[in-house]
């Protein structure tokens, strides 16, 4: 029989505590077997069990968040807690926190703030069993940091009754984003607070050069209404108009449209473009070590990640042995139509290169960056 805990308030925050008691609880071999195939993973399920709980920052749409933390202590019987936070405001936290993390893993979200955090020392390395599950070593970090559970392409959406209404063409590529004639239309994200923002700084660079790539930006910020501090804030807003041109990655501008936005249109930039690899990660320090390499072993299974079709994520999914949301095939996105994305530059210079973009915007960095 199961139990639903109800809604629970943790330090003022916006938890969810999720646990479910089961009469008859599935054994750890067929637990097992359930993620893994095999019994590779009884030991670790009776030490998470002895644990008893997780506590999950999550930094994809909160719908996914839920529905992947809710079945996890469904399927476990662990009591599992959550929070949405963006990237940068994770990734701000633990280092705060300084090894002694509130949450015991990382769930989703661009992977340029996890390589910046594993660079300090935040996050514990793991060699799970379920990345034999990948399709290729682009979707892990090489010693165990962090692992892929998607891949988003990085694009444009925009509001077509606007553009319409404007008589305005809608933009190709990156270069026609700088056309005055886009002043107060564009989003984007704050690279403060949002990894699609780091995404896009990193992706400029290794598109241009790094002096281009920031006077790029310069040019670019004449034209941006809003930086949001959430990665999909823009995709929230193309669809009433708020936003007539929104960067961000397009499996958010999906949502939007299976929602009823039928005037989004989806644009992949003529001169390449970039992708995300949402991740999961342990916090080094946590205080639940079992369970978390637990949920690492549970989200590179399709226990986890098939979940995201029925959770409004409509990204394309990076493991051999799971179905892609069949939402998403429609659109004729090539998940494969990008550019060769250096990760190692990435996670080396991503602080460097987003305090430089601050730097050639000086004055120019002002209200517009969002921060709630």
């Amino acid at each position: 029989m199961k139990k639903l805990v109800s809604l629970v308030l943790v330090l003022a925050l916006a938890f969810t505590a999720a646990s479910v008691a089961f009469a008859d609880e599935m054994s750890a071999e067929d637990l097992s077997k359930l993620l893994a195939g095999d019994d590779s993973l009884v030991d670790l399920i009776d030490e998470a069990r002895v644990e008893g709980e997780l506590v999950v920052y999550g930094s994809c749409e909160e719908p996914y968040v839920a529905a992947a933390a809710n079945h996890f202590a469904e399927i476990t019987g662990l009591k599992v807690s959550y929070q949405r936070l963006s990237t940068g405001e994770v990734q701000g936290k633990i280092a705060e926190e300084n090894h002694n993390p509130s949450a015991d893993v990382w769930f989703g979200g661009t992977t340029d703030p996890y390589n910046e955090s594993a660079k300090n020392g935040f996050l514990m390395a793991y060699e799970a069993v379920n990345a034999r599950n990948l399709t290729a070593d682009t979707y892990r970090d090489a010693d165990g940091y962090w692992y892929g559970i998607y891949k988003g392409i990085l694009g444009f959406m925009v509001n077509t009754d606007e553009l319409a209404r404007m008589n305005l063409e809608a933009p190709k590529g990156w270069n026609d984003l700088l056309d005055e004639k886009y002043k107060g239309l564009i989003w984007l994200s704050n690279p403060n607070t949002a990894g699609t923002a780091k995404l896009v700084i990193n992706t400029m660079v290794q598109m241009l050069g790094h002096d281009q790539a920031m006077e790029y930006f310069v040019k670019l910020d004449k034209n941006i209404e809003q930086y949001t501090k959430s990665g999909s804030g823009p995709s929230k807003n193309v669809g009433t108009g708020e936003c007539v041109i929104g960067i961000g990655f397009l499996h958010d501008g999906i949502t939007q449209i299976l929602k009823g936005y039928n005037n989004i249109g989806l644009i992949i930039p003529e001169e390449g473009t970039s992708y995300e690899v949402g991740a999961t990660a342990i916090f080094d320090g946590c205080a639940h070590e079992a369970a978390a390499k637990l949920w690492i072993e549970y989200a590179l299974s399709p226990e986890c990640v098939e979940l995201a079709d029925d959770a409004e994520s409509f990204q394309f999914l990076v493991l051999k042995n799971a179905h892609q949301p069949a939402a998403v095939e429609p659109f004729g996105l090539d998940p494969e139509n990008v550019i060769n994305y250096d990760f190692e530059d990435a996670k080396a210079n991503t602080t460097k290169y987003v305090a430089d973009f601050f730097t050639a915007l000086g004055e120019a960095a002002d209200a517009r960056f969002k921060t709630e």
